[in-house]
């Protein structure tokens, strides 16, 4: 029947006798609206700092990233590079080697790895977009580009001619060396550019150029030790990766940016869940309040229980009528508290209205419709629970002493 829902609607929109029931009721209703203006802005934030975490590995990282499952290296001939062009999805590759190896300049050293790339590394990853000085390194040269970490540390200059960086790697082999010299495979480098993303990137890396890291790590034409990869837009992940994985015959193991990172992601999510779950138990305090509204509003309006009951109405019927109620007052809030937020989020990301660092970076938040969802389902969820408690109370033993 629908006169349930018809009563419940206004009892929603009048006021009732008791000025104390109405007082408890705009009480619910506001705490509602700031418990789901509080969730959304929190979950909000929680996406733009994910966000703004994962964009420093985004530069350094790429979509996708092949390495050997056995051994260190892998390598890649002429015929799969051929193949590897037209695998439908991938935009970009790029052949990779890199190792941990030993910087020294100027009576200084630093271990860090040494990363050599081709000439596409940059139409795969964004780190020439992170370049606080100089330029990004010319192949078939000496040319490195250095984390602004290293930089600092080893107190390296941007072309200084008269002082190379010296990389020092360890030449593989047995028995006894004879003469310090014979246990490295030394090579000059010429700082050309500093790339600045984070602290860890910032000394991680020294990029140089493919041939000359190959000629380090003597490795053989051909030998890589990973081969990064972009998707295009669109791009089925999954297809893909079958692809390269039949064209390396299974000899290969490709993960995306968030297995590179699991652990990052792993901390971001077990965070967000965190205060998910906090949030959560603030909604859980506040609808309980809106419980105790309804429960008020039911042994107000005893008498008209008692009218409709003697009309024949089912006692189903009569407690939807509160159920009812309770879910329209839970829409009303979390709809305004939805609005509320959004109003927030956009202010805080055209004006800037809170700062990490005064006048230079912004607390980042993210308008994200997935948390608008989780909004609207936590809400509704806690609120029916709440309405349902509400509504047995409307049970024959009432009935009877009204």
């Amino acid at each position: 029947m629908r006169y349930p829902f018809y009563i419940a609607a206004r009892y929603t929109i009048s006021k009732s006798k008791s000025t104390a029931v109405n007082i408890i009721t705009r009480i619910a209703t506001i705490g509602i609206i700031v418990s789901a203006t509080a969730l959304f802005v929190i979950l909000s934030v929680f996406s733009g700092l994910k966000n703004f975490s994962l964009s420093f590995t985004n530069a350094t990282d790429p979509d996708l990233k092949a390495t050997a499952r056995l051994g260190k290296s892998f390598t890649v001939t002429p015929q799969q590079e051929q193949q590897l062009s037209s695998v439908k999805g991938l935009a970009s590759y790029s052949k990779v080697v890199e190792d941990r190896v030993l910087f020294y300049f100027d009576e200084k050293e630093q271990v860090a790895f040494l990363k050599g790339v081709d000439s596409t590394f940059t139409n795969v990853t964004n780190i020439n977009k992170h370049l606080a000085a100089g330029n990004w390194l010319q192949p078939k040269t000496i040319q490195a580009v250095a984390g602004i970490g290293i930089y600092n540390k080893l107190s390296l200059a941007l072309l200084d001619v008269n002082r190379a960086l010296e990389v020092y790697v360890p030449k593989p082999g047995k028995g006894a060396i004879d003469a310090p010299e014979e246990a490295f495979n030394k090579s000059p480098l010429a700082v050309v550019g500093v790339y600045s993303i984070n602290d860890d990137a910032d000394s991680k890396y020294v990029y140089c150029d493919l041939p000359l890291a190959r000629e380090l790590l003597q490795l053989k034409p051909g030998q890589v030790t990973a081969l990064e990869l972009k998707l295009a837009p669109g791009a089925n992940e999954d297809n893909v990766r079958k692809d390269i994985e039949g064209l390396f015959k299974n000899k290969v193991t490709i993960k995306n940016r968030a297995q590179l990172n699991d652990a990052l992601y792993k901390m971001l999510n077990a965070e967000n869940l965190a205060v998910y779950l906090f949030c959560s138990l603030v909604v859980v305090m506040t609808l309980f309040c809106l419980a105790g509204a309804l429960i008020m509003l039911i042994l107000d309006k005893r008498e008209n229980i008692k009218t409709l009951y003697s009309l024949g109405a089912q006692q189903d019927s009569l407690r939807n009528i509160f159920l009812y109620q309770g879910m329209f007052i839970t829409a009303l809030g979390a709809f305004l508290g939805l609005l509320l937020g959004s109003a927030i989020i956009y202010l805080q990301q055209t004006h800037e209205l809170i700062m990490i660092v005064p006048g230079k970076l912004a607390y980042p938040v993210e308008f994200n419709f997935a948390n608008v969802l989780i909004v609207i389902a936590t809400i509704f969820t806690l609120g029916f629970i709440a309405s349902g408690i509400a509504a047995g109370r409307v049970n024959a033993s009432l009935l009877e002493n009204t």
